[in-house]
């Protein structure tokens, strides 16, 4: 009897010192039960201290990267993560439509958990225009959604008013991450299908917390992959997270921020 895979494959950027991006989410499939596949779309040198230097890969070779996968192994979900340049937009825009990929999860990436930015300035409007409305979920956090919006999110209100706004460039789904508010908790909001939903959990005191936007973003895709809605995908991902922040939250890997520890359920 023939045996078929979950698909998931991972649009992002290469992290040298293996904690997001690619890397991360390569982990966060094989973690959750998924083949992995990757388009890479720019290369980093980087440690848990900062980015050092970035890489662009042309367009046109991120383009055939994906038009590789695609017209021969397929994927059941997208994770889309690192992008930097309007011309990478528009290429990834462009082939996800001819071959009617669905399951997208755009995690819309500006910067590095070290403060590096990631994004260009003049690639955001063309984040919104091409993206937004392509994906299934869109998964920013506090300071990506200020961007995104031009206003400041301080209070859960805040963000409650956001994920509508959000949701209004183009999405079906959004989950707009609420680590970066101060207090004691880490709760999410998704909003989906025209309601808001709160995914509480306890803040985890960590210096490893590097990675955890593409863990969040690509476990949703790995879910998804597998079958489950939304809402169920959304939940079983943040609780992925939460238990991928905790278990690592002893380790020391080099001198900054370090990762998640995405296999803690293996190692344990």
């Amino acid at each position: 009897m023939t045996k078929k895979y979950f698909r998931a494959l991972s649009i992002a950027g290469s992290d040298s010192g293996g904690g997001a991006g690619i890397q991360a989410d390569l982990k966060t499939f094989s973690a959750l039960g998924c083949y992995g596949m990757t388009v890479i779309t720019a290369l980093t040198a980087q440690n848990t201290i900062g980015v050092k230097s970035i890489f662009e890969v042309p367009p046109s070779f991120i383009r055939e990267q994906l038009e590789a996968v695609l017209e021969d192994i397929g994927t059941d979900a997208v994770k889309i993560g690192m992008l930097h340049t309007p011309e990478t937009i528009q290429e990834i825009s462009k082939v996800l439509k001819d071959y009617g990929v669905k399951n997208i999860v755009l995690d819309t990436v500006m910067t590095a958990s070290t403060g590096n930015r990631l994004l260009r300035e003049e690639a955001i409007k063309s984040l919104k225009k091409e993206l937004f409305s392509l994906a299934a979920i869109v998964t920013p956090n506090i300071p990506e959604a200020e961007i995104l919006l031009g206003k400041t999110i301080q209070t859960k209100t805040n963000m409650e008013e956001a994920v509508i706004e959000l949701a209004r460039l183009g999405s079906k789904s959004v989950l707009l991450k609420g680590g970066h508010l101060s207090g004691s908790s880490s709760d999410d909001l998704l909003y989906t299908a025209g309601q808001s939903f709160w995914l509480e959990s306890p803040k985890i005191i960590s210096q490893n917390t590097h990675g955890t936007g593409c863990t969040i973003s690509s476990a949703i895709a790995a879910f998804l992959a597998k079958g489950y809605a939304i809402e169920n995908a959304v939940k079983k991902a943040k609780n992925f997270v939460t238990c991928a922040i905790d278990d690592g939250k002893d380790y020391q890997i080099g001198q900054g921020n370090g990762p998640v520890h995405h296999f803690y359920k293996l190692w344990n």
